[in-house]
């Protein structure tokens, strides 16, 4: 190698390590960018600050929120750093990076409050202000304060806060050092569940006197809505939350009052079967003790959004619907997989219209008919407005429930069934201050299913761990747990339904009836894969099977308009909504070509009756034509345990040794045997009413030999 070639390569290796050098030294001199931080105001922002770094911190809603703000060389604020780790990530954590760049573009800490989350809003405000004025700016304007020895100026005040359907207002009237009256409206919270929290919190806070209170369980998301508004309505009374008292902590090793009670039927547990019992025997003169470990009747009913399926109704008659019970069994056997006890099927079946009649002689008429996975003709019954059928079952349920009278013990959990002579003659309890013995001829186990208790999911199927469940908190399998202690025998517990329609952020179950009135889903490619209508665990497989493992159920207004269901999909902000196809595909990033194509092809399907794709041909009386359009986000999640103890035609508990367990009866979820491999959709309720009867009139019957 020459000389001269050699210099040239070395040129060459300089340049290169200078160009690198250069690279280096540009990329380690910028800040790198932070998401959750966003953008710092440039380093020659002008205002009239004095340069340096300053820090505060003032009380949020869930802890301190510290505000860092960061005055440039020319006076402004150049950065501001915002942390409240302890306040609610949907709500004030949300809210947190909208403060912080308003504070950069206004250059000032009077910046509007972000709707929903005042309380961390405020603190950041205030944080934010006490830090400008160390920099020499405006003196902070702490707001109305009570006067010295006072918690509160006394008055009527109102603070709003984000609930789970929309905003929850709080109206407080105080005196100068009392809460004197809360009135809550929460228009838009879930029936029967949220709507607990909103009638069940004033009683809690004016007795405590303080925000300091428990969340009503299984509400938790409208109690902590209901506690920032009023949080936000004291502060507006100058009122200094950390002054008010602290919770109460209840001492879990005082000692509880012994208590009996007698009565002839213990029902276990207040969900549809247990409410369903109740009333049945109350009406034919029976004392019965209703018990419930939740402070509110409904348990998994109130989840149930589409309807009850029955046939040979006189709903189906009055609208031509042709139907019969031999194809409602055949059509539940098939879906369950022939794991079903044909002889509970078939009883389901026969008492399904008149279970029907049932519920229009107390108030709860379910006139509107239509198609639910996996049923051959129209059959599956639902509120006139296309409500969800549990709320308002629940709704129906507890008026009935007053007007008799029943004694209802909430927040009072069995813990076990009192044997004598291998008969079940009572129950045991407890409360927050009483241990019970419930001495009863009868006892109906009505205590759902175990879908929200992990443990017992992974015990019988390790494969579902960690999956998203939409049972209601008190589903955990206690029933079941107690039958096992007196020898009930189990059946098909390891068989656990998959809903397949479950948006995963909220585990808001999007009722069948979308689908069953013409919905579709669709994968991320924009194109369907399946029909829509096959039996759950069919539908939850070819969803798990897309890309991701979700899919977009898609539907038009046209469809919204028949089915009030929606409005709260709408409302907690699950849906996505566009005037055409093309721009709701560019907003769940799907092809917009692809899925205009989907459509045009559905909707010749339906003008056509015939699925030529998938086969379906069911809910599909009207197309996906009247604009503007929706989507929502789903995937499979555990809706139902068909498993569980074992019963016969009667209700009566199987013991392991095959024979009847004298005194014990079961219904709903908590049984096992009508579901086989597979719920039907549209059966749970079918299963609740007519079994809660028959369990009911068993146990009568075993009371009056």
């Amino acid at each position: 190698m020459n000389k001269e070639v050699l210099i040239t390569r070395l040129r060459r290796v300089i340049a290169c390590l200078l160009f690198l050098a250069v690279v280096l030294c540009l990329v380690w001199s910028k800040p790198m960018f932070d998401p959750n931080k966003g953008p710092s105001a440039p380093a020659d922002t002008k205002g009239s600050f004095s340069p340096g770094t300053y820090k505060s911190s003032i009380k949020g809603f869930g802890g301190e929120v510290e505000v860092t703000l960061t005055i440039g060389e020319n006076g402004g604020i150049v950065d501001a750093e915002i942390v409240g780790e302890g306040e609610t990530p949907e709500v004030g954590g949300a809210a947190i990076p909208k403060l912080r760049e308003q504070i950069l573009e206004k250059q000032a800490t009077d910046v509007d409050t972000v709707s929903g989350a005042t309380i961390t809003s405020t603190a950041v405000k205030k944080a934010a202000a006490v830090s400008l004025a160390q920099a020499g700016g405006p003196a902070v304007d702490e707001g109305p304060k009570a006067a010295d020895g006072n918690l509160f100026i006394a008055g009527t005040y109102t603070g709003t806060s984000k609930g789970f359907g929309g905003d929850v207002e709080v109206t407080v009237t105080v005196s100068e050092n009392s809460i004197d009256d809360i009135k809550i409206t929460g228009d838009h919270e879930t029936e029967n569940i949220g709507t607990f929290a909103v009638s069940m919190l004033p009683e809690r806070i004016l007795s405590a006197q303080t925000t300091n209170v428990d969340a009503i369980s299984g509400a938790t998301v409208t109690s902590s809505a209901i506690l920032r508004a009023l949080q936000n309505a004291l502060t507006e009374a100058g009122c200094d939350i950390d002054k008010l008292p602290a919770a109460v902590a209840k001492d879990s090793n005082a000692p509880k009052t012994d208590k009996t009670l007698d009565c002839d039927i213990c029902i276990i547990g207040a969900g549809g079967a247990g409410m369903t019992a109740a009333i049945n025997a109350t009406e034919n003169g029976k004392k019965v003790i209703l018990l419930e470990m939740m402070p509110y009747v409904g348990g998994n009913t109130t989840k149930a959004t589409g309807g009850m399926n029955a046939a040979e109704t006189h709903y189906q008659a009055e609208q031509g619907i042709k139907d019969s019970v031999e194809v409602f069994i055949e059509d539940t056997m098939e879906g369950g997989h022939q794991m079903n006890n044909r002889d509970l099927v078939t009883v389901m079946a026969k008492n399904s219209a008149a279970a029907i009649d049932w519920l229009d002689s107390i108030g709860a008429p379910l006139p509107k008919v239509g198609f639910s996975g996996g049923a051959t003709n129209a059959r599956i019954h639902a509120p006139e407005d296309g409500s969800g059928v549990g709320a308002y079952l629940v709704t129906r349920f507890l008026n009935k429930m007053n007007e008799l009278n029943i004694d209802v013990m909430y927040e009072t959990k069995a813990t076990e069934l009192i044997s004598k002579n291998g008969s079940i003659v009572g129950v045991k309890a407890t409360s927050s201050d009483y241990n019970y013995t419930i001495n009863s001829k009868a006892v109906i186990l009505a205590t759902g299913g175990f879908g929200n208790n992990q443990d017992m999911i992974v015990k019988y199927r390790s494969d579902l761990k960690g999956t998203v469940s939409t049972s209601a908190p008190g589903a955990m399998g206690d029933g079941i747990v107690m039958a096992e202690a007196v020898g009930a025998d189990l059946v098909d517990i390891d068989q656990i339904q998959l809903h397949p329609t479950v948006e995963q952020g909220t585990s808001m179950l999007i009722t069948e009836s979308v689908r069953g009135d013409g919905a579709i889903l669709v994968n991320q490619e924009g194109k369907r894969f399946t029909n829509e209508l096959l039996t759950r665990d069919k539908v939850s497989a070819a969803e798990l099977e897309q890309t991701g493992g979700y899919a977009y159920i898609v539907f038009d207004q046209r469809l919204r308009d028949g089915l009030k269901a929606i409005e709260k999909y709408v409302s907690i902000g699950i849906t996505v909504q566009a005037d055409t196809i093309e721009d709701l595909a560019k907003q769940i990033d799907v092809d917009p070509n692809v899925l205009s194509e989907t459509l045009k092809t559905w909707n010749k399907a339906v003008a056509d009756k015939k699925d030529a794709e998938f086969g379906r041909d069911t809910g599909m009386e009207k197309d996906l034509s009247v604009a503007p359009y929706y989507a929502i986000k789903i995937a499979p999640g555990i809706h139902h345990t068909m498993g569980g103890v074992k019963i016969d035609t009667k209700a009566q508990v199987i013991g392991t040794d095959g024979k009847p367990i004298p005194g014990l009866f079961a219904a709903g979820e908590v049984t096992g045997g009508v579901h086989g491999g597979n719920r039907i959709g549209g059966n749970a309720v079918s299963d609740i009413v007519v079994f809660g009867t028959v369990a009911s009139n068993s146990a009568i019957a075993y009371c009056d030999k």
